[in-house]
């Protein structure tokens, strides 16, 4: 097979493929030492002079200056305002992405329930939103308007009352379509302050900046870093790794489709990781050779190059079957099942963020207006975490109402358990309740 310097080549069959798969899909969870103690300090400040240390951050970081914090709120007419200022195309992209991802998460709501046993004794469960969240919003060198859809429209139709969204706007400079999607997601607040000041004062509350019960949405490693801290005061989505393809492919797959897939995943981060399994060796030489010949015409080929050569890799596998018990080790953000038969596949896939099925589904299309949530769980995360939706802005909370008859079974079976655990009050607790009038 030829030779390409873009990506690494694996052969499922090699002595030493475990050994190479398992490097690869290593994800370093060592914190910067350096960053976690400039968090620290930061997030301390908020807490301790709240809006003014805001405005310094703002002032020193994003080269925005403000008297008040009051004064990088944005007015609700101007969040309004920014969907007739945008190109009637992207009005109508934006739009139709939202209805779709609204709808999508629409069937995600769960109800209330609760059942009555025969003595009387009513059990359930009580689904209530949370009462207010936080978005936070990339900003500076990039904008993104999906981030803002896929995090704000399951908090509404999860009927958060209230959604506090913060974006940075370094230099003053706001992005029409970022406050576009806000209006169009149901954000009900909009400050310009980004960094770990931003999800500090989300988290603790300030004079003019109400604080949450989640945040939400993606961020630099200052902003990861300080979701970590405030855990626990806050609730948070999930501390995410780099963007993950992998793409398991059959004969039948475009190679050329299948490079560009790659691509769109590794021009995320030079820490992203895209991969493909396939059987079919003329498939791997194949998109070997459209990678050396599309390379070189990406904007963001230099991102691109880092990451396939760090974090990327072309696998010749055996079968499908085993390529799909790799992908479940692998646990990827997203996986791609490039193949003529897909649906033949889904049973065997255990592990992963977002399945895409069949050569028309591209992960591009899922991130912005397929439906689901382009929230999804990385580095191997997929193993036990799910994709972003409703059920993250949505409380349960048990309900436990025992009938006198049920006392009599019940106190008696909790008193025994309890003097068993050496706890004689809530033995007595129960018990108190045993032949009462």
């Amino acid at each position: 097979m030829a030779k390409t310097p873009a990506i690494r080549r694996l052969d499922s069959r090699a002595s030493d493929f475990d050994f190479a798969l398992a490097r690869l899909i290593a994800f370093d969870t060592a914190q910067d030492e350096a960053i976690e103690t400039s968090v620290s300090a930061i997030i301390a400040d908020v807490r301790a002079r709240g809006d003014t240390a805001v405005l310094e951050y703002t002032a020193l970081f994003d080269r925005l200056k403000a008297s008040r914090v009051a004064s990088l709120e944005l007015k609700p007419d101007e969040v309004s305002a920014a969907l007739n200022a945008i190109p009637a195309a992207e009005r109508e992209a934006l739009g139709t992405a939202a209805a779709r991802i609204r709808d999508y998460h629409e069937r995600q709501s769960a109800q209330s329930w609760s059942f009555t046993e025969p003595d009387g004794t009513r059990l359930g469960q009580i689904i209530t939103p949370l009462d207010r969240v936080g978005i936070y919003v990339p900003g500076g060198r990039a904008a993104y308007p999906s981030t803002v859809l896929m995090n704000a429209l399951p908090a509404h139709v999860a009927g958060v009352a209230e959604i506090v969204m913060v974006v940075p706007t370094p230099g003053g400079v706001r992005n029409p379509l970022v406050l576009a999607a806000a209006g169009l997601a149901g954000v009900t607040r909009v400050f310009t302050i980004g960094g770990a000041q931003a999800i500090a004062a989300l988290a603790y509350g300030t004079a003019t900046i109400p604080s949450v019960d989640k945040i939400v949405g993606p961020g630099n490693a200052y902003v990861a870093a300080a979701k970590r801290r405030v855990y626990g005061v806050v609730g948070i989505d999930m501390i995410a790794g780099p963007s993950e393809v992998l793409v398991i492919a059959d004969a039948s797959a475009n190679p050329d489709w299948i490079v560009m897939d790659l691509f769109a995943q590794a021009e995320h981060d030079e820490a992203a990781r895209a991969m493909l399994l396939t059987p079919d060796a003329a498939l791997v030489d194949a998109v070997a050779a459209s990678i050396e010949r599309q390379l070189p015409l990406q904007a963001r080929r230099g991102i691109v190059a880092k990451a396939l050569a760090q974090r990327g890799a072309l696998v010749l596998v055996r079968d499908l079957e085993e390529a799909c018990a790799i992908s479940n080790r692998v646990a990827p953000e997203h996986l791609e099942l490039a193949i003529a038969d897909p649906e033949a596949l889904l049973p065997k896939i255990r592990n992963a963020g977002a399945i895409f099925l069949g050569h028309y589904s591209s992960e591009a299309v899922g991130d912005y207006c397929a439906g689901p949530n382009h929230v999804l769980p990385t580095a191997r995360s997929a193993r036990f975490s799910s994709p972003l939706g409703v059920y993250d802005f949505q409380k349960r909370t048990s309900v436990v109402s025992v009938s006198r008859a049920g006392a009599q079974k019940l106190g008696r079976i909790a008193s025994t358990l309890a003097r068993g655990e050496g706890l004689p009050a809530h033995a007595q607790s129960a018990e108190y309740r045993l032949n009462c009038d």
